[in-house]
């Protein structure tokens, strides 16, 4: 299939349902690269947490309101967005699509959400920026001393980038045993020595701090997990605090993102935004997630099933039936736009109907061929 030559609406008949791109992937991908993408750490709980954090949210909708107009529009950094949406960093998208972080910026751009890059990427930070005609950050995984660092920060605020994140739950590779099982060598940390890794591991609020001092970009921690990190972050000045537990691929036995989030927004205290990805999967997850009262939700591996899938067009595609899927939820639970929105929406402690686990979100999955779904 040529996917640069495919529209988004070329799309359709292909793609109706959300379900599908996750069969088409499955089919295009190399097993490794599937397994990859599916997988987490150990003994995958925290990934299965992350699902069960949300199906244990319910709706409560109100009615006979008027929803004719429907307003699902959003503002961060600065950026009036679709939706909002993150397409969060994930590296090695090159081994899903031969664009890879290019076609995924292209992709956001068209449809309109904010993307961020990680800097796992053959791609540099300006040819990713470059890339990006919309709301843009760039990640970064610390390989080197804090002249390192700030060059980067020098460059991403030269290049325009909209903010700066930095990745903060990576100290330690994790123990991603698919991966391990097949003996699978990912040849994207193929040049990461172990002195690279050391500074990761040596990052540290001293840097921040530094940090802080010295650029004027926006910055973001991703990977926190704490009342007390939280508040941590909100001391030394940062923009953005950015939940996330790295969809489940780095600690084992953590808690699910939305579990996390009332006690940070209990430490940030309106100082700065909350961010949150880790199972975001249905049109529904993102009004849980915005109702709870988080700022941007984040996708990754919901976004590169659309690309392994249809490239540019698949991810365009699969924000066009998302949109849907939110539209429905907002105009079904009485609300006409995300600010509507709060916690009076959401009954908590609701009884999952669903065991959880990467692809519990899509239980069709298995409607044409049994065993589907990587479980």
């Amino acid at each position: 299939m040529d996917h640069e030559n495919q529209s988004a609406s070329g799309l359709e008949a292909e793609f109706q349902t959300l379900h599908e791109f996750v069969k088409a992937a499955k089919m295009r991908l190399n097993p490794m690269i599937w397994d990859y993408l599916i997988g987490a750490t150990e003994t995958e709980t925290t990934v299965r947490r992350n699902r069960h954090a949300l199906d244990q949210i319910a709706l409560r909708p109100r009615v006979l309101r008027d929803v004719s107009h429907i307003d699902a529009t959003w503002q961060a950094l600065g950026h009036r967005l679709r939706l909002p949406l993150l397409l969060c960093p994930v590296g090695s998208l090159e081994s899903m699509e031969a664009g890879g972080g290019r076609t995924v910026a292209e992709a956001a751009s068209r449809f309109g959400v904010m993307t961020m890059q990680s800097s796992v990427s053959p791609l540099s930070l300006e040819q990713a920026r470059a890339a990006a005609n919309g709301a843009f950050a760039y990640q970064l995984y610390v390989r080197g001393d804090a002249a390192f660092v700030d060059d980067q920060l020098a460059r991403a605020e030269a290049a325009g980038c909209d903010a700066f994140c930095l990745t903060v739950d990576t100290a330690h590779y994790s123990r991603r045993e698919r991966d391990i099982a097949k003996r699978f060598a990912k040849p994207w940390r193929a040049n990461v020595d172990e002195t690279a890794r050391r500074h990761q591991m040596a990052l540290a609020w001293s840097d921040v701090a530094r940090i802080k001092g010295r650029f004027k970009i926006p910055l973001i921690l991703k990977g926190i997990a704490t009342h007390e990190d939280a508040r941590t972050a909100v001391e030394h000045g940062v923009d953005v605090v950015y939940v996330s537990n790295h969809g489940g691929r780095q600690l084992d036995h953590g808690r699910g993102a939305l579990d996390i989030l009332p006690e940070v927004f209990d430490a940030v205290s309106g100082k700065a935004s909350v961010w949150v990805d880790g199972g975001i999967s249905r049109g529904t997850d993102i009004v849980k997630a915005i109702a709870l009262g988080a700022d941007l939700v984040g996708i990754g591996r919901l976004y590169c099933y659309a690309l392994a899938a249809a490239g540019a067009p698949g991810i365009v595609r699969m924000l066009e039936i998302l949109e849907d899927e939110v539209h429905s939820a907002l105009g079904l639970i009485g609300a006409t736009s995300f600010k509507a929105l709060d916690r009076s929406y959401l009954h908590l402690g609701a009884p999952p109907v669903t065991a959880p686990h990467v692809h519990s979100a899509f239980p069709l999955l298995n409607l044409d061929d049994e065993g589907y779904g990587g479980r």
